[in-house]
């Protein structure tokens, strides 16, 4: 049957405790908001139970290894992707015989192993291409567009290089928000905003930013197919040269 849940990760962990206690037979694991019913289909809605979940990240924090507890973490931000049917099988592996997590013949430890590679090479290019812009209180803003959930990534590295600066970084398409002030540490839902005011030193700063840009390029050698492969455009929309 195909199972239907939250896309929470509290959802998630009810579903393995509904595969696992309840013996279900899994073709599919879809998130609500992208599930299409069909005529024939055979269903089940995963109600997100939080003494199922509980029991199972429980579970999870001590039978596993603290690496494969942040390999299913680390999965699970991976949200663009259907990792769902894989997540499962490696977790109830898992509990069968840790021993076998390692044992890359299974296809789906593969393709998490190759999903966790991707997250990071896409988390050290956002290292790169994120950018901040001075607030009008001395916080630094950034606003990004990501390709998976990485503003709790972010915001570690950040926080080591900012020292007591406050900052916000926040995913405008998940509406979210890793947020470091003297009030506030975490991540935190952002239902709506109002863009902020930057700094008048932010303004000036931008527009030498974008003067430098433009004078360091030559017409005669543009080359823009060049580029975009090292500047793709999902990364423009946050970058001042850019904008």
């Amino acid at each position: 049957m195909k199972l239907i849940y939250d896309g929470t990760f509290e959802g998630f962990l009810t579903l393995v405790y509904d595969v696992y206690y309840e013996k279900l037979n899994v073709q599919d694991i879809i998130k609500e908001q992208n599930y299409e019913a069909l005529l024939l289909d055979e269903a089940k809605f995963i109600d997100t139970h939080k003494e199922k979940y509980e029991k199972v990240y429980q579970g999870i924090s001590s039978k596993f290894p603290k690496f494969y507890v942040e390999k299913i973490f680390n999965t699970f931000m991976c949200d663009s992707k259907e990792f769902e049917k894989d997540l499962l099988s490696f977790i109830i592996l898992g509990f069968k015989d840790i021993k076998q997590l390692e044992n890359i013949n299974y296809e789906f430890i593969a393709n998490l192993k190759a999903l966790e590679h991707e997250l990071f090479r896409h988390v050290h290019k956002m290292y790169a291409y994120a950018r901040f812009k001075e607030l009008e209180d001395d916080t630094l803003y950034s606003q990004i567009e990501s390709k998976f959930n990485v503003v709790y990534f972010l915001g570690k590295h950040f926080k080591k290089r900012f020292n007591n600066q406050n900052f916000i970084i926040h995913d405008i398409n998940r509406k979210i928000a890793y947020i470091h002030t003297n009030e506030f540490k975490g991540i935190q839902n952002v239902a709506s905003f109002e863009q902020p005011q930057i700094s008048k030193n932010e303004e000036k700063f931008d527009k030498l930013w974008k003067s430098f840009f433009n004078s360091v390029s030559i017409k005669e050698r543009e080359n823009l197919k060049l580029q975009q492969n090292q500047v793709p455009l999902l990364y423009r929309n946050m970058m001042n040269e850019f904008n």
